[in-house]
């Protein structure tokens, strides 16, 4: 059996502009050893392993699309139509493995029909300008609806979410509702601005569906979790709080082995030195803690790992913190970046 691996994604942060250290994507065999600096080009914001063609590891940096055929020991640029171009997200189609989609900032989405080695990209989503903040709005995760290749929804931080039903040309704005929401008291929140109390509810991180659920996506953003089950026309608050004592939502995903099984990564703030990973195994209704750590950062990322159901690993954001178990969650081990790194945005497990 090849071997897997584990990989970071480390970029900059706005709140510190003058943060030292290495950036780019580290990698590390899932069996044990030492980190491996393998691109350090450019600032990495998000890590993508194809889903079923693991040699093929994706970087989204702040030039554009770069990518390794050769498990993330190499990697060169991509064709790719826009120079400087920040890309925040991937997401790759069931059943059309050469299909990849790439999300940008300021918001934009980008196609590849050969498995990513050259880009198109598809018409500006149009999404209004709801809130301003210190960088562009961006598309932070994108996910397939189950069974449909062309229904895909997007997580935009600080812009909210949106749908497209034709593979991107064309974007349906799903956020009339979560501004709505932000009304009320406890869903209020701005703290880069004073324009609108919405941004806490446009902030926007992570979207996933679990199979078990497929017509119920669920986002994760600053005020919580909140799932839709009418397309985005209207959102409903998890209340995740009933769970967890921190709330920010960074990371959602979906474990590639249980149709209900989801993870989330639940911090205090943006920049916060607390948080938790928190699993549900009924697509979303309860949740309980799952990790046995301490971090010292916002949980920015959560890595499942296809070939290994045992395998879970977060990434705080602070001091290249990782921890991850290799048995379920029963035992936790860190595994910290090597020496001076900027932040961690993103793990990623083949």
């Amino acid at each position: 059996m090849a071997e897997s691996y584990i990989f970071a994604g480390v970029a900059g942060y706005v709140g510190r502009p003058d943060a030292t250290g290495a950036v780019g994507v580290f990698r590390r065999a899932a069996s044990g050893g030492a980190w491996e600096h393998v691109f350090g080009a450019h600032p990495a914001h998000t890590v993508y392993v194809h889903p079923d063609d693991p040699k093929v590891v994706f970087a989204g940096t702040t030039n554009g699309v770069w990518r390794s055929d050769d498990s993330g020991a190499t990697f060169a640029k991509a064709a790719f139509p826009d120079t400087d171009k920040q890309i925040w997200s991937f997401l790759a189609i069931e059943g059309q493995p050469d299909t990849v989609y790439a999300g940008g900032a300021p918001i934009d989405v980008y196609r590849s029909d050969d498995r990513g080695k050259s880009w198109t990209k598809l018409p500006n989503p149009g999404m209004p300008e709801r809130c301003k903040g210190p960088f562009a709005p961006r598309v932070m995760r994108m996910v397939q609806r189950p069974g449909r290749p062309n229904e895909i929804y997007a997580a935009c931080e600080i812009a909210g979410t949106m749908r497209t039903t034709d593979g991107g040309q064309t974007w349906t704005d799903t956020s009339d509702h979560m501004v709505e929401l932000s009304k009320l008291p406890h869903l209020e929140s701005s703290i880069v601005q004073k324009e609108t109390k919405a941004e806490g509810m446009l902030d926007c991180h992570a979207i996933a569906i679990a199979p078990a659920r497929p017509d119920t996506p669920i986002v994760a953003l600053r005020m919580g979790l909140f799932k839709t089950e009418d397309a985005g026309k209207s959102w409903q608050d998890m209340e995740v709080k009933r769970f967890s004592p921190t709330t920010y939502g960074r990371d959602i995903r979906v474990s590639p082995h249980d149709p209900k099984t989801l993870f989330a990564a639940l911090s205090v703030s943006a920049a916060s030195h607390d948080g938790g990973l928190y699993r549900s195994q009924d697509a979303g209704e309860t949740w309980t803690r799952f990790d046995k750590v301490q971090v010292h950062g916002t949980i920015m990322s959560v890595g499942l790992s296809k070939s290994n159901p045992d395998q879970v690993i977060i990434g705080a954001r602070y001091n290249g913190e990782i921890f991850g178990t290799q048995d379920g969650g029963a035992t936790w081990s860190e595994m910290p970046l090597p020496g001076d790194v900027q932040d961690i945005y993103s793990i990623a497990c083949s």
